[in-house]
């Protein structure tokens, strides 16, 4: 026989402490007021001169669209699982409200920070929450960059040139053009084609935490913004990359800035690498290799491949991501006892 309990709400929230609720913890560790204040300055609330029912306070939303992206869901299925999951509503702070942001409203607040240019300000308040709890970039820093992929366009060879001249067909119906991406592109890499975006980062070798990101085109080389996401802040001025990232020009100059680069070589048919320099590799793998965990993590978060439209929403939504792998990664630290020094 099923037991009832008039107190079967809060037994309930008891036991999920007791297994571990992971956003309880990010939640002890995280000043969500002081993400929220960051977001109001970037993108300030709408005006309420001409009524209407208010906003919903925009820590609240922080939390929903943190959650949105730890877990991969969609606008609907968030407003389904805010509904449903006790975890998450107790997280957001909808525990005891009849009302919870629906698909519209999730919709309408990431509009509001893409029409405000605030895609950054996420990325850039969790990052103060790290130096806060004194987890400032050390050690040196690998930069590498990863495909982003998004659903793959069905266009005809002239719809397709008049896309790259950043055109669009007059013959496409208003709902047509809503649904094609005209700011994705494709890409090759090891033999395999790819359609969508990409995003570099800088990645500390001590915490493993992404401290600067760049969000492009797939087909947009890797190193072209190499030098924008190196990290000035870094106690180290080691930086290790892969044979991707070899150009003896820039190397020399920032070399002359004071960088310790630690590029793999690249050998060629007509001259393959010596035992020294494949050596050499060797020893920068192993310390390289650090940059794929935050992206595996950010594989398993589905940070590989994006559900919406245009390049804005992709840097909105690849920004929120990373800031909650940051997040996430921060709560780990703190939980596993790594000292911060």
């Amino acid at each position: 026989m099923i037991k009832s309990s008039l107190f079967a709400s809060e037994e309930r929230e008891a036991k999920l402490d007791q297994l571990g609720d992971a956003l309880k913890v990010l939640g002890t560790h995280v000043d969500f007021a002081a993400l929220a204040a960051d977001i109001d300055r970037a993108a300030p609330r709408p005006s309420r001169a001409r009524g209407g029912r208010p906003p919903f306070p925009t820590e609240l939303m922080v939390r929903v669209l943190l959650v949105q992206q730890l877990f991969n869901l969609s606008d609907e299925q968030m407003e389904f699982q805010l509904l449903d999951c006790l975890s998450f509503q107790r997280f957001v702070g909808l525990r005891s409200s009849s009302q919870i942001p629906d698909r519209t409203t999730i919709w309408t607040f990431k509009e509001r920070l893409i029409a405000a240019g605030a895609s950054d300000s996420i990325f850039e308040a969790a990052n103060r929450q790290l130096a806060k709890h004194g987890y400032t970039a050390r050690g040196g820093q690998m930069v590498d960059a990863s495909i982003v992929q998004v659903p793959k366009q069905s266009v005809s060879r002239e719809e397709k040139a008049m896309i790259q001249e950043r055109a669009m067909p007059a013959d496409w119906s208003p709902a047509k053009r809503r649904q094609k991406d005209l700011d994705a592109r494709w890409t090759k890499k090891h033999g395999k084609s790819y359609f969508g975006y990409k995003v570099s980062t800088s990645v500390d070798k001590r915490y493993k935490l992404i401290r600067k990101m760049v969000v492009s085109t797939a087909s947009e080389h890797d190193t072209l913004h190499f030098e924008r996401v190196l990290d000035e802040g870094n106690t180290s001025r080691d930086v290790w990359t892969d044979r991707g990232y070899v150009d003896g020009e820039r190397e020399a100059r920032l070399i002359g800035q004071g960088w310790r680069m630690h590029t793999q070589r690249k050998g060629r048919a007509d001259k393959p690498l010596s035992e020294c320099q494949k050596r050499r590799n060797r020893r920068i793998a192993k310390i390289r290799a650090r940059v794929e965990h935050p992206f595996a993590s950010l594989a398993q978060m589905g940070g590989k491949a994006l559900r919406c439209i245009g390049l804005a929403r992709a840097t909105l939504n690849l920004h929120w991501k990373i800031a909650g792998y940051n997040l996430r990664r921060l709560c780990y630290l703190k939980v596993a006892g790594v000292v911060a020094f």
